[in-house]
Formats: C-alpha cells, structure tokens, sequence
C-alpha cells in the first residue's frame, strides 16, 4: 500500500492500515522542512505496532507457524510532490493500493492520472473536496483501466481490483461532527438515500425494558461517564465499549447504555437555489418607515373625508381634489371658503412631508435588494442556535448538513474570502465576520443564547480559547471542539469536564474520523460512512457477498458475527440479476423512499453470491472480512 499525503491524515492512514489491517506501506510525505507534526495517534500506534510485531513473531515461532507472521514495517519516503519518478520509487507499479490524500486537489488528480497510466491494475483511492469533479474523475480513472487491460476492473485478488474511489474527509467527518453537537441527532450515515442514525440511550431503569431500536450496535461502558469521548486510541478507560453485540449479551448487561440504531429520512423543503431570492415585502422597509408611510395614509384619509364634509361634495372627487392638493398640482382656492383654504394648506404640508418618506423607502428598498445575496446578520430575539466556528472545509460541510436538518446556524469566520461564504451566502445563514478571539465577536453571534458552540477552525489554540471564553459567558454551553493531537484533546475534554460537569462537552478529530473509511476504502470496499462510539469508530460498507464464505450461502443470521460485523441491509439495485428469487426478497418496501436498499431483512434470507449488503463492521472485524477473501482467492 503507497500513502502520499502533506498532513495528518497521511500519518493516520498509514498506521490504521499497519495496525488494523497488517499491510505493508509506503509513506510519501513532504521534506522534513515541510512537513506537519505526526499526530500523537500516529506515533503510539507505530510504536504499537512494532512491539505487537515482536510478540506475533515470537508466538508465530513458538507454535512453528511461520505463515501467519506479521506484516513488516513501513518506509517513509520524502518528497516535495508526487511525482512520476517518486511515485516509481515508491512502488506504485508492484502497488495494490494507492491513497492520494493531499490537501489540494489538484495534486491528488495530477498523480491518480501519472499512477493509473504507470499501473492500471492499481486501485486508487482519491481525496477531494470537489464532490461532482470527483465524480467525473472516478469514472475516467475507471475507464482508463478497462481499456488498459479489459476485465481487471472489479476481478477479485490482491493487486487486481483496479476501482477508483473518491472520498472527502469533509464529507465523512461532518455527520458526526453535527450530531455531536445535537440532542437526538447524533451520529448520522447516510446509505444511498437511507439516513442511519445512531442514537445514545442510557442504561434502563430496573424493570423497564430498553427499546433496541432497529438493531443495537454497541454497548457503552459501564464506568465512563463520557459516552462519546475524545479521539484518541481504542483501549482508553476501564472498561471499553462492546461493539455490535449478540442477543444474550445486550440481555446480559447491566448499567450500561447502549447506541441503537434508528431509519430516519429527510423530508423538508429543498436548499435555496444558488440565486438571490427576492425578498418579501416586509422586509424592503423598516418598521419605522412602514408606520410613517401609514401616518401619511391615514392623514390623506383623513383631509379627503373633511373635504367631503366641508364641500359636501362626492367621496371620489374629494380624494381626487385631495390628492391634487397633495402633489401642489391644484388650482390655488383664493375665492373658496375658509374651510377649503385650511384644507388645501394642509394638503400642502402632507405632501412636503411625503417626499422625504418616498424618498427613504426608495434608498431601503434599493438597499434590501442590494443586500439579498449579501451575508445576513443574526436576527434580534435569536436563541437556541448552533454557533459554528470556521467555514473551510469541515465547516461548510457542516453547515450544509446543519441546514438541511433545519437547525438554526449563526457563523463567525475571521476570513472574508473563506471557503464556505458563497454557501452561506446561498443559505441565508447569518455570519459574524471578526476575529473570534477579540471582545466583542462572540457576542454578536448570540453566544449567551445558544445551545452548541462548534468550533471547526484548523487550530487548536483558536477552538480552545473560543470555548473557554464561551463557557465564561455561558457555563452549560454545549461545545464541540476540533482538536489535531489527541493527547492535548485528551487533557483539554478531562479538564472542561471537571470544571463544567453539568454541560455536555466533546472533542472531535477529522483525520482520526476520516481515516478508517480511507483505509477501508483501499482494501477495496465502498465505505459508507463512520459512527464515534466513545473512542472506537464503526464502519458502514456496502459489500459484494461473492468471494466471502462467511456471508455466501448463510443467512443473515448465520452470517453475523458479534463484535466484528452484522447485516444491516440488501442493495436491491446491485442484485438485479437475479431475478429467480426477486419475489423471495421480504422487506421490499422497506428501503427508503428512491434508495435501492431493503432494510427488513430476517435472519432466516439466505445471502448469494450476487448479492451486495450493507454492514455495520468494526475495523479489526472488516479486516478479517477480506483478509480470508484474499487467502481464499490466493
């Protein structure tokens, strides 16, 4: 496996495929002069790593078992930029796997086009931003290989499977950054139109039966008081979560919440079109202009209905000769009654006073439509809403998500050029530009009546001191911080914990929540999405049942496997094919609304080879998943 990277996720994804799944890899990083500091995580596992080795070689020997050894270590290349020859020198050409996971996406497309041409067996795994480029971009990688070597795209083995994927860690991190944050709403995956969501559920009163939801996936630990946690490794606390636990155990605990899993879909309004939309009527003039244009109605009224009564002439042409009046466009009433003469001088002066109205409530209305697609300002009398700190990658793909649940959002970005201003812009969402950090800023964006703070900005220093101001305004605040080292995000949650044990408080780190689905995604699965379960991370990944001998020809309930993986759904669409046994299929309403997925499934459906499920898997437990395909291939 070849990693080249100039961050975090580099370093991260290394290890997860060292560690978890036994590979052997190349890692591509910048000069020492340019590269970032290696994640804590990073540094411990490549340190655990190196004495698991030992110990699996001295058992492996022990038992005269020399097959089963370990995989050897890593080699770190340096280089400025991927290159064709630094990619020869890495090995691409012998390569099964090839991570591209810079942070500009114009270098990740630059080296998948040199390596696909350099190894068209290669399977590539690409890290953009630009979803719909990405798209376009996996299929002409996916092409290119076809047409290289006909029929090597989507064959089984080592080295063969030539499949581009194309992930976002944006995309995978955002849905647990926002249901971090949200009371019910927590940990979100969506599967090809099917919203999972995975919800915290404390552990039952004596007597009362917990409700499983559609299936339980972990149980959370007895003695941790932080069902969510920072990241960090997977054997911190006293007693770890069990992940996808069977029947007896779920009965079996005590004192222990669970996460269960629940079918949600959203069904609200869609997004603003990219456009200025044209503001209400309302809201083109003030308050204070809309009740002086309704003082001169009332006063025009009020002169045209004293004019009637004075003249005893028609309602009509009372208002007409009023309106004259009004506009300095009548005849003078030299030789009219004394009555007509105060009205007509009173005409006169509601008209002086209308021109300087008219003409403010032109400047408002030209100002309003000015400002339409402007960035808005968080509205008087707001509360209860998300204030989310920075709008780079991860945060306008949290804003996005936010919105689409309908969850009030107030911005603050210190960058007016920043990434994510055109879609809030797009969305309407207020936006507090300023330095978070300076007096002042906080408090425009309502910190004293908000329910989260979301601090998304790439430092540390910034989210921390941003949450710990935040807290001084508000001390049960709940806050979501995005912190890099996972020692310094250990001691910062523990700390904010002692000190504030009523507010709910979590760190968050996008490389530790992305990598998995990046390593998952170069073995050769399509992961769906990733869940935090205290500090462990569950993996949704749609999986061919052909080639598995622990799914192929099992049922459903045959096939799960506590604690490494369990069936979660059918891809209908995927399994077309087989049309024999369409009718057999249960559940077949019950994927969601434009989804091929079927989710009731019983335990007693028999699971085919050119059927494609869906699963929930731990990391060590998908590792086992394909490392027994790729001996059996062998």
């Amino acid at each position: 496996m070849v990693v080249c990277g100039d961050d975090g996720l580099a370093h991260r994804l290394a290890a997860e495929l060292r560690v978890v799944y036994r590979e052997q890899v190349v890692l591509v990083v910048p000069p020492a002069g340019r590269r970032v500091r290696q994640p804590v995580a990073g540094r411990a596992r490549a340190a655990s790593a190196a004495l698991l080795d030992r110990v699996v070689t001295a058992v492996n020997r022990g038992n005269g078992d020399s097959e089963g050894a370990a995989a050897p270590g890593e080699r770190v290349l340096e280089a400025a930029e991927p290159t064709e020859a630094v990619l020869a020198e890495a090995g691409v050409e012998r390569a099964a796997a090839l991570a591209l996971v810079y942070d500009d996406d114009e270098t990740n497309i630059r080296a998948a086009l040199t390596a696909r041409r350099l190894n068209p067996r290669l399977r590539i795994v690409l890290r953009l931003y630009n979803r719909r480029l990405g798209q376009h971009i996996e299929e002409l990688l996916d092409q290119a290989a076809e047409l290289a070597e006909p029929g090597a795209q989507g064959r089984s083995g080592p080295g063969v499977d030539a499949s581009t994927t194309v992930l976002s860690d944006a995309d995978t991190a955002a849905p647990a950054l926002v249901g971090t944050a949200l009371v019910g709403t927590s940990k979100v995956v969506d599967a090809d139109g099917l919203l999972l969501r995975a919800v915290e559920r404390r552990p039952p009163e004596p007597g009362q039966v917990a409700d499983p939801g559609l299936c339980t996936l972990a149980l959370l630990s007895a003695t941790s008081n932080d069902p969510a946690g920072a990241e960090g490794s997977e054997d911190s606390g006293d007693q770890g979560p069990q992940l996808l636990p069977d029947a007896a155990a779920v009965a079996a605990a005590t004192g222990r919440g669970t996460v269960v899993l629940e079918q949600v879909s959203y069904s609200g309004p869609p997004l603003p079109a990219g456009r200025a939309r044209v503001p209400p009527f309302a809201s083109l003039f003030s308050r204070r202009l809309r009740w002086s244009l309704a003082g001169l109605v009332a006063a025009v009224v009020a002169l045209a209905v004293a004019l009637t009564v004075v003249t005893e002439d028609h309602p009509l042409h009372a208002t007409y000769v009023t309106l004259l009046d009004l506009f300095a466009i009548n005849e003078p009433a030299h030789h009219q009654s004394t009555g007509r003469q105060v009205l007509q001088l009173l005409s006169g002066l509601v008209g002086l006073l209308l021109l300087p109205v008219l003409l403010a409530a032109v400047l408002e209305a030209l100002g309003t439509f000015r400002t339409a697609s402007a960035l808005r300002k968080p509205p008087r009398g707001l509360s209860g809403h998300v204030v989310l700190l920075g709008l780079g990658k991860i945060g306008t793909r949290v804003l996005t998500r936010l919105r689409e649940l309908h969850i009030p959002v107030v911005c603050v970005e210190a960058d007016p050029e920043a990434r994510g201003m055109a879609t809030a812009r797009r969305l309407r969402v207020p936006v507090v530009l300023g330095d978070v950090t300076q007096e002042g800023v906080l408090e425009a964006a309502k910190i004293h009546r908000a329910d989260v703070l979301l601090a998304l900005t790439s430092a540390d220093t910034t989210n921390l001191e941003t949450v710990l101001y935040a807290r001084s305004v508000r001390p049960d605040l709940r806050v979501v911080l995005r912190l890099y080292d996972d020692d310094f995000s250990k001691a910062v949650y523990r700390t904010l914990r002692t000190a504030h044990p009523g507010a709910l408080t979590r760190s968050r780190s996008v490389s530790h929540l992305a990598a998995p689905a990046f390593a998952g995604a170069m073995m050769g699965r399509q992961i769906l999405g990733a869940i935090p379960v205290e500090r462990r991370v569950l993996l949704f990944a749609a999986v061919s049942v052909d080639g598995h001998p622990q799914l192929e020809g099992k049922t459903v309930g045959e096939a799960f496997r506590a604690g490494a993986w369990r069936v979660l759904a059918l891809d209908t669409a995927a399994s077309a094919s087989g049309g024999e046994r369409d009718g057999e299929r249960p559940g077949a309403a019950a994927g969601a609304p434009g989804s091929g997925l079927v989710w009731d499934l019983p335990d007693t459906y028999v699971l085919r080879a050119e059927d494609r499920v869906v699963l929930a898997a731990t990391r060590r437990g998908l590792a086992e998943l394909l490392g027994r395909r790729t001996r059996s291939s062998r």
